[in-house]
């Protein structure tokens, strides 16, 4: 008997009922707590045969009345039941006995009403702290604090709900099976974890931390004791052993994604259910908060992404603004130069104005114009300005930097060093006051030098560049011009009409230059126009692709939400037997028809309506605004029947048609692409009905891809646990039914609904590709098998898959030898399709396999091609003849059956290879069969599929 006593100090409930009663009496009350434990109270010097005597009132009802003793139970109002017993001096009177019993009965109400309302209050503020704990863990993850500070503070949050001294919390990839230790505080492990480290799970073969990752459930106790029930070997490497040690798993939907642990080295039994439950609790919130960290990391990094993408957008428009600024004001500065040839009263006057607007372009504070005289021998300044040589006079041509650029007839842009380069090479020597950067363009008349236009800088801080020099140029180009215009005044009435022509040429020159200017920008315009078209819409058909259609949807998502009364509908069509048109006439072909479904659905919908190319031959339709399906359906159908319309092709006339399937809106949507996804599962449901038609998505569809979504997820799972199994079904000799071998049939024990046949989950692991791993371990359940001895061989199905990897043959003689398997008693049972997928490696397999004494078997014959030209030429051993032919050799279709099988026994023997029946189930079967030649028999008649193999013959009655 275990007693719980409910409070500390001295023994209330007993002292209280005991001080009723005569002096010397003894009191024992027990009830069951609400855990299935026995609480009770005692009064001081209680016999244990009292205590016995009121526990077992709990499960019956006083048998018999003492004179010296008081026993009673009942159960309370609150469904509690009470044993009451009391050891009396003397005996009491019945009126006195019934009036302590009722006082007794108030008492121990009241006491337990206490005790629960004591334990709602604890259970409260148990439940105060730990919301107070997850708001804290809430708050930690929404702030900007770094991953390390925001783990290190909700360590402390966990330690003050439980013993959490010793913690660290690991995330895992399942995809690259690793895990990374983003949190570690420990007392006496001195192990450093490094959060951006990915640790591969294979190189902690030995640690509680990725058993429990493997385990997938929580794990609680000594990890020495949680070592031994797991089978984990010791290893030091993972620090010393915990006197207590729990660790839940975080999970992300039903994926294992990390796991926090606490453990205790100095105190056992630290941790209990109500602890592990309160940590998996916990675990699931930092796990969320983790999501909420990285997600806002995440955020961050594409605000800091789009942030720079914005200023590198935002420097080069800025550039582009000072170019159009920079031309702008040189096309000004040309006009004004152009202008100013005409209207410039002097020469002097037109030097002043040039000057002007050379200053505008760039630095001229120090600027003059040098002009050759007519004979060519000396050197004039008509226009000089300067902040150190006030006055220049004319010379004769000496080696000046102004000659220099006359004699070579090309601008001079030379700083310091280079002038004292020059100099030193004796082709110049400087005049005047010497410049720290000095440029001068050459001044042409009639492709002749006749002057030069130069600036100059004395500070430092002043340079001038090639692109100022590209611009004096320019701008030279047409001060000559005014130059020669104001130089030839004298020739000015007979020169008229010509100086008129050449202003007038020169004045195109500007103009195209302005258009040619203006025609790039539209240039460019129009390429940035045609660049956001081609990342929006379909090269081939001009509509609408799918990165357009999702931002549409997401629109028509939003104005849906906003507005419960609009709805819309997706439509996703797919042409039928596409592949056939481009296999047959050429993918131009098949662009024209892609083409040609495009108009047809445009043409077909109605105004407003998004049509969409969403790639290959699948295309997809918004259709907004709708009363109900009905408009959807109706839509669908005039699409189909447009598209149904013959058309030509590459010469040849054709008849298209598709499937196609229907998503309605509906508030549980919150993406386009979840729309599209289910407007593609109904038109799979439309293409399965038998194509050329429409489908609409319901909740059966739902709760069916949800199903295979589910049973994907646990095809998984069992691959790689225990879930498959290989059952054998014997193969006996009809005449004696002698057990001659076993056929391995794949089966799965589902944690859920049981065993499960191929039937049931074959579909799913062919279009996941996961059946070929099934396939394999049942492979290798079956060699273990024979590696155990025994007589027989065991056949095993392959299907097409496998003959298309080339490696096939020398992977399972591998794993015969691995296993010590015979591999004569192995066979492999293979289909026609199998053989006819591609003859020559399929051949080449089967002799590599019959080398090492592995045969092979031609499963369900007479079904597929049933080719007889090719079965010589292929080592088959045996045919099985189809349960389909076998189960019509009784009843109506008998005589076509016997005719279909005494046709393969023939063919059987001339290629000197012997038959089995699939499927017998009656004796008539068997003994048509005999009667028919066929040796060996399989079915249900024989034995069904069992986990053992059957060695001894069936004791059943033979006949014939």
């Amino acid at each position: 008997m275990r007693i719980v006593d409910a409070r500390s100090g001295r023994d209330v409930l007993a002292d209280t009922l005991q001080e009723a009663l005569p002096p010397g009496s003894e009191v024992a009350v027990l009830w069951r707590d609400g855990y299935g434990g026995v609480a009770g109270s005692a009064s001081p010097g209680a016999s244990s045969s009292l205590a016995h005597r009121a526990e077992s009132l709990l499960t019956r009802d006083p048998l018999t009345v003492h004179s010296q003793r008081i026993e009673a139970s009942w159960t309370t109002s609150e469904g509690v039941r009470v044993g009451l017993a009391a050891q009396l001096p003397s005996a009491l009177s019945a009126e006195t006995r019934e009036m302590w019993l009722a006082l007794a009965r108030i008492v121990i109400g009241a006491h337990l009403v206490a005790l629960r309302t004591l334990a709602r209050a604890e259970s409260l503020e148990k439940s105060e702290r730990l919301q107070q704990a997850l708001f804290e863990i809430a708050d930690l993850a929404g702030s900007d604090l770094e991953l390390a500070d925001m783990l290190r503070r909700i360590h402390t949050v966990v330690a003050g709900l439980m013993y959490a001294a010793n913690l660290y919390i690991v995330l895992y990839d399942d995809v690259r099976d690793s895990m990374r230790f983003l949190y570690f505080a420990d007392q006496r492990d001195t192990y450093v974890a490094d959060p951006e480290r990915d640790i591969p799970v294979d190189e902690m073969p030995n640690s509680v931390t990725v058993a429990l990752l493997r385990h997938g459930e929580p794990l609680q106790g000594p990890s020495a004791a949680i070592r031994e029930r797991l089978g984990v070997p010791r290893d030091i490497q993972h620090g010393p052993d915990s006197e207590d040690w729990l660790g839940v798993p975080m999970r992300r939907d039903d994926r294992i994604c990390g796991a926090i642990v606490v453990q205790s080295y100095d105190r056992p039994d630290v941790y209990g259910e109500e602890e592990r439950a309160l940590l998996a609790f916990v675990a699931q919130h930092i796990l969320t908060a983790l999501d909420r960290f990285h997600a806002r990391e995440e955020l961050e990094r594409r605000v800091e992404e789009r942030t720079q993408a914005l200023q590198l957008s935002n420097r080069d428009l800025q550039a582009e603004i000072i170019e159009r600024q920079r031309a702008e004001r040189l096309q000004r500065a040309l006009f004004r130069i152009a202008e100013l040839s005409i209207t410039s009263e002097t020469l002097e006057r037109f030097y002043t104005q040039v000057h002007d607007v050379v200053s505008d372009l760039l630095y001229a504070r120090n600027f003059y114009i040098a002009l050759l005289t007519e004979d060519g021998e000396r050197l004039e300044f008509p226009y000089s300005i300067d902040e150190r040589d006030a006055v220049r006079e004319m010379r004769k041509l000496t080696s000046g930097l102004t000659e220099y650029v006359i004699a070579r007839g090309r601008p001079l842009l030379a700083d310091r060093k280079r002038i004292a380069a020059l100099e030193a090479q004796g082709l110049v020597r400087s005049r005047g006051s010497l410049a720290h950067c000095w440029l001068g363009v050459p001044l042409f008349r009639n492709e002749s030098v006749v002057g030069v236009i130069t600036v100059q800088s004395y500070s430092p801080a002043i340079n001038f560049s090639v692109r100022d020099q590209e611009l004096l140029t320019f701008v030279a180009h047409h001060i000559s011009i005014g130059l020669a215009r104001k130089q030839s005044q004298d020739r000015l009435v007979a020169a008229h009409a010509e100086l008129e022509q050449r202003v007038e040429s020169r004045t195109r020159e500007l103009a195209q230059a302005n258009a040619e200017l203006l025609s790039q920008i539209g240039e460019r315009l129009r390429v940035e126009q045609q660049l956001t078209h081609q990342a929006t819409h379909d090269a081939l058909t001009g509509l609408p692709n799918r990165s357009q259609l999702l931002d549409r949807l997401s629109h028509a998502i939003a104005r849906a939400q906003s507005d419960s009364q609009r709805t819309f509908a997706v439509l996703f069509l797919d042409l039928d037997r596409f592949k056939l048109v481009n296999d047959s006439v050429g993918h131009s072909a098949g662009d024209e028809l892609l083409i040609e479904t495009g108009r047809r659905i445009v043409d077909a919908v109605r105004i407003g309506d998004t049509v969409a190319r969403l790639g290959g031959d699948e295309y997809a339709i918004l259709i907004e605004d709708i009363d109900g399906p009905q408009v959807a359906e109706e839509l669908a159908q005039r699409v189909l029947r447009a598209l149904g319309e013959p058309c030509w092709i590459a010469g040849r006339e054709v008849f298209p048609s598709a499937s196609l399937g229907i998503a309605l809106w509906h508030p549980r949507y919150r993406t386009g692409a979840e729309l599209l996804r289910d407007a593609d599962a109904a038109m799979y449901r439309a293409k399965s009905s038998g194509r050329d038609r429409c489908a609409v998505f319901d909740e059966a569809m739902r709760e069916e891809a949800v199903r295979i979504l589910d049973l994907e997820a646990d095809l998984r799972r069992a691959i790689n646990g225990d879930g498959f199994v290989a059952f054998y079904q014997p193969i006996v000799r009809l005449d004696d039914q002698r057990v001659i071998g076993h056929e391995a049939l794949l089966r799965w024990r589902h944690e859920r609904r049981g065993l499960l046949t191929p039937s049931e989950f074959i579909g799913v692991g062919e279009d996941s590709g996961l059946i070929e791993e099934v396939d394999w371990i049942l492979y290798r359940q079956v060699m273990d098998e024979l590696a155990r001895g025994g007589e027989g061989y065991i056949s095993v199905n392959v299907s097409p898959r496998h003959f298309r990897s080339s490696d096939f043959a020398d992977r399972l003689l591998r794993m015969i030898d691995q296993a010590g398997a015979d591999p004569h008693r192995l066979r492999i049972e293979i289909t026609e399709v199998a053989l006819l997928d591609d003859v020559p490696r399929a051949l080449r397999m089967l002799r590599t396999l019959r080398s090492h004494g592995v045969l092979a078997q031609l499963d369900d014959f007479g079904t597929g091609f049933s080719a007889l030209s090719y079965l010589h030429r292929f080592p088959i051993e045996c045919l099985k003849i189809d349960q389909s032919f076998v189960s019509g050799l009784v009843g109506d279709t008998q005589p076509e059956s016997v005719a279909v099988v005494r046709a393969i026994q023939a063919l059987a023997g001339t290629l000197g290879i012997h038959t089995i029946g699939e499927g017998v189930e009656n004796e008539a079967q068997r003994a048509t069969l005999r009667e028919l030649g066929c040796t060996y028999g399989q079915g249900y008649l024989f034995g069904y599929p069992a986990e053992r193999l059957r060695a001894a013959p069936l004791k059943v009655a033979v006949t014939g």
